[in-house]
């Protein structure tokens, strides 16, 4: 997936349609000049649906595809002619995507099942007939209902990517290295800050068939929570990740103040981050010989933890082995 296809936030304008009018029309034939109120009722508006479809890894399609409008119902007519139902329209969009009121911020509701329908505008009730007005005291009403109007307002969808592992670090920490050498996802590498500006998926391949899948997240910078760096375009992702893998370099200042900073950054913006299973890589470790990975050990933190080097390609076998144990508990 090229990142600069992936799309993870649009805001849309949804027009459901009108409910047709019910009819007011009368029964009249030959030798039956006077008969019953016989009008029909109108068709409803047509729903804006949104459409869970696994084929999808990004809103990209709706980009540049912000107003989506359903049609009309038809009016109803004699003889109990029900008018027709306005056509639906349908949106399709990646599992895990969230759709929200754009003013209120309210979550409507969330995608995560293939196939999965959710009315995201509802259209316009048709209006009853004159027929269903008539009564042993009212034997010929002249009125019928009007179709309800349809509604329009914007939504936001939001996809929040459904991955097995999320990886988490400061930019530059190595972790697009990572994703590009053990899975077949192409992220842009480079030796600056914010080379990852959207996320990335990865199928990593394990033993006997298996596979799970990694997403690599823009890193992380002190006061990300807050908006800062690439802030809350990234963080929401990672709540969708079974296990974080942090991923510290090998020549950071210190491993142990490190870790504090993306531990804090993802409390900060959602507590419940914590509750997830971690585990620790450092990076860049082809610079390391035994004594200073011996040296090192005394300010790593306590949660399990691996040296591994994406470039030399060490220790990315023990990895895969060991992020397997932990999101299957063997």
């Amino acid at each position: 997936m090229a990142s600069d296809n992936f799309v993870d936030y649009v805001k849309i304008h949804c027009t459901s349609g009108t409910g047709g009018g019910g009819s007011t029309h009368f029964r009249r034939e030959k030798y039956i000049p006077l008969g019953g109120p016989d009008g029909g009722d109108g068709g409803r508006g047509g729903h804006v649906i949104v459409k869970g479809n696994k084929q999808l890894w990004t809103l990209l399609h709706l980009k540049f595809h912000k107003h989506i409008k359903a049609s009309h119902g038809t009016h109803g007519a004699g003889n109990l002619k029900t008018g027709s139902q306005g056509n639906d329209v349908y949106i399709d969009v990646p599992l895990g995507t969230i759709a929200k009121d754009a003013e209120t911020g309210e979550v409507l509701f969330e995608i995560t099942a293939d196939g999965e329908e959710q009315i995201i505008q509802r259209g316009g009730r048709g209006g009853l007939g004159n027929n269903q007005f008539k009564s042993p005291t009212n034997r010929t009403p002249r009125y019928a209902q009007p179709g309800e109007e349809g509604l329009e307002s914007w939504r936001i969808l939001e996809l929040k990517l459904l991955a097995d592992v999320g990886l988490v670090g400061f930019p530059n920490a190595g972790k697009s290295t990572l994703l590009s050498v053990i899975s077949s996802a192409k992220p842009e590498i480079g030796d600056y800050a914010f080379t990852t500006v959207r996320p990335n998926l990865g199928m990593v391949f394990y033993r006997d068939f298996r596979s799970f899948i990694m997403a690599d997240i823009p890193g992380i910078i002190e006061g990300a929570h807050t908006g800062k760096g690439l802030g809350l375009r990234f963080l929401r992702h990672i709540e969708r990740n079974s296990l974080l893998l942090f991923m510290i370099p090998a020549d950071s200042p210190s491993i142990q103040d490190e870790y504090k900073v993306l531990l804090n950054e993802l409390s900060m913006f959602n507590p419940e981050l914590l509750d997830k299973e971690r585990i620790l890589a450092i990076t860049k470790s082809d610079m390391l010989d035994e004594e200073m990975m011996e040296q090192m050990k005394s300010e790593i933190p306590d949660i399990p933890y691996l040296f591994i080097s994406s470039v030399a390609q060490q220790g990315l076998v023990e990895l895969k082995d060991m992020i397997w144990k932990h999101l299957n508990n063997d």
